[in-house]
């Protein structure tokens, strides 16, 4: 049986992220004390997706051998595909299983412009059909109002950020969160975030042109303002493309729109290409976060913290969001796991952003991130990760971890 481990205050947790101060309990601050000047800098020197942030009109890279290989091998044109070509989300040609994810870097295509437009996946953040309760859901908590991260966010979130991503209904966007990668240790470029935001589930396969913009919007500007905003405060340290990804295959086979079977084991980890000159993503960021995988259900914990862009009405994706509430579990179908569920007003957008909680000593983990929620916005609910997500967390870091 596994012991009870209590976890600290909810102030303590909404305290903790601010990554560059001392948490709660005299923790150690792991934050990015860089400017916002030093941030864009970093960035400039060129992500391995050549920053299509700045707009550039160079040449296009060319698609590295064993993706045009793996395109090849499923009837898809490499060269067709860099030019439109993945637009074509014939059913036939939408790669589903785990072994044929595919997401060559298209050069300029996230640009500022089309980053603003992207849409949320809300679908998946719908009324959800609660079936499976095994006498085990809580009462459903208040609602939490989300409240706005303070900026800049290099400075008291940086390891949170927007997933950008092409799905048959439009660019998409979601949260995620940059986590540290045990067999690289501090040079991580691994990226968790929900399944539903790199796999349609049952009813598709893989989204396409996926890519992270950690810290997004970094000053928190409006609309307008953006408009006449540097590469620098849209994107502070770049544009990451995605070169592998792993769900769940639970979300592979079950997810759905709603969720389906597939929501308590809505989680996904992704590996991001790296500054040129080799330099990491967590080094970029100046901070990851650890995964706890081993939090009991029954686990006495005083507060979860929910961060990401909630993009759907009223909030419009710009601007990263919190709330932090004590979790209580949520059963939504037979067999399988409960879930974590808070009060929280954010919507569609914020879908996998890092749930954390703070551990004895101050320590801030990942412990979930959102899946799923009702349509009145009024609570979200995240996976318990296990021995499932621990093992996608451990395959993904053998795999990259000299990377």
């Amino acid at each position: 049986m596994r012991s009870v481990r209590p976890l600290l205050t909810a102030t303590c947790v909404a305290a903790a992220l601010a990554l560059t101060a001392t948490g709660c309990g005299g923790g150690d601050s792991t934050g990015d004390d860089k400017d916002a000047k030093t941030a864009g800098a970093a960035a400039s020197s060129g992500s391995a997706a050549a920053d299509p942030a700045s707009g550039s009109d160079g040449d296009a890279p060319a698609i590295p051998a064993d993706l045009a290989d793996a395109l090849k091998k499923h009837g898809v044109d490499p060269e067709k595909w860099k030019d439109g070509g993945w637009k074509d989300w014939d059913r036939k040609k939408w790669l589903s299983e785990a072994k044929d994810f595919v997401n060559p870097v298209i050069d300029g295509l996230w640009k500022p412009e089309r980053m603003q437009k992207a849409t949320s996946p809300t679908k998946t953040l719908a009324t959800q059909d609660i079936s499976g309760d095994r006498d085990v859901t809580d009462p459903e908590p208040s609602p939490v109002r989300a409240v706005a991260e303070k900026t800049p966010y290099h400075k008291n979130a940086a390891a949170v950020g927007k997933v950008f991503f092409d799905a048959p209904e439009g660019s998409m966007v979601c949260s995620a969160t940059v986590v540290k990668d045990p067999a690289n240790p501090g040079r991580s470029n691994l990226v968790w975030t929900a399944g539903h935001c790199v796999h349609a589930g049952g009813t598709g396969g893989w989204y396409r042109n996926i890519a992270f913009v950690p810290a997004y919007n970094d000053l928190g500007k409006s609309a307008a303002a953006l408009d006449r905003a540097s590469s620098q405060e849209i994107a502070p340290y770049g544009v990451y493309w995605a070169d592998w990804v792993s769900t769940s295959g639970e979300w592979i086979d079950g997810g759905g729109p709603t969720g389906g079977a597939g929501a308590a084991y809505d989680y996904a980890v992704m590996h991001v290409e790296p500054e040129k000159g080799g330099k990491s993503l967590e080094e970029t960021v100046g901070t990851a976060l650890d995964v706890d995988f081993d939090l009991p259900e029954a686990a006495n914990i005083a507060g979860m913290g929910a961060w990401g862009y909630p993009a759907a009405a009223p909030y419009d994706g710009l601007l990263m969001h919190k709330c932090v509430d004590k979790p209580g579990r949520l059963s939504v179908s037979p067999g399988t796991p409960t879930m974590w569920r808070i009060g929280c007003t954010m919507t569609g957008g914020s879908s996998g952003g890092g749930w954390f909680a703070t551990q004895p000593g101050g320590k801030l983990v990942l412990v979930s991130n959102t899946s799923i929620g009702p349509v009145t916005s009024g609570w979200l609910a995240g996976p318990r990760l296990g021995a499932g997500a621990e093992q996608i967390y451990t395959a993904m870091s053998d795999r990259f971890g000299g990377r």
